[in-house]
């Protein structure tokens, strides 16, 4: 993971920037954070970070329809998912490619099925991935300038102990975003 200290400092813009894309694969919220509050402290250039983020994610969804696309053409693959019907669901998921990539990019734990779901279904790739590009910049730049802004205030406001809130920060994200789809799953 990302770790933010003069050690980060001395390492060249390319090793950063690999670091954060590497990260997203990890768990992108924490990577999102990190990044935002290392820019914040000066370690990464803001656009540097937010590029790599948008890479990373990007590059990470786009993996998940590839996922989904293998398992279409190879049969051993078919019996790690459960799908419905083939030849009228693969119309729908084409018909709305663009709703499903923004819903599933703002509701955690939806886009591993759906995206590969696209994949498996056939959904118009560039049309994908596009969606996927724009709606990544949208919600990974909200996260990115609010932990920013958050960050920059427990470490600026809570002296000894700023560590302890910046842990609670990326807890608070990943217990969020648990919650939700635990939520979802429920009803």
């Amino acid at each position: 993971m990302l770790t933010i200290g003069p050690a980060m400092a001395a390492q060249p813009m390319w090793l950063k920037s690999a670091i954060i894309i590497i990260s997203t694969f990890i768990l992108e919220d924490v990577a999102t954070v990190l990044s935002a509050i290392a820019a914040h402290s000066g370690y990464i250039s803001f656009f540097v970070a937010l590029c790599s983020l948008w890479a990373g994610i990007a590059l990470g969804d786009i993996g998940l329809y590839g996922l989904g696309n293998a398992a279409a053409r190879w049969p051993y693959l078919q019996r790690f998912i459960t799908l419905p019907k083939r030849k009228r669901t693969e119309g729908w998921f084409a018909n709305h490619i663009i709703r499903i990539v923004v819903i599933s990019r703002f509701i955690p734990g939806a886009r591993l099925p759906l995206y590969t779901a696209c994949g498996f279904f056939k959904a118009p790739f560039l049309t994908f991935a596009l969606s996927v590009i724009f709606a990544t910049s949208i919600w990974t730049t909200f996260l990115f300038f609010l932990s920013s802004h958050i960050g920059g205030w427990i470490l600026g406001h809570m002296g000894e102990w700023r560590w302890l809130g910046l842990a609670g920060l990326i807890f608070c994200i990943i217990a969020v975003g648990r919650l939700i789809a635990r939520h979802q799953t429920m009803s």
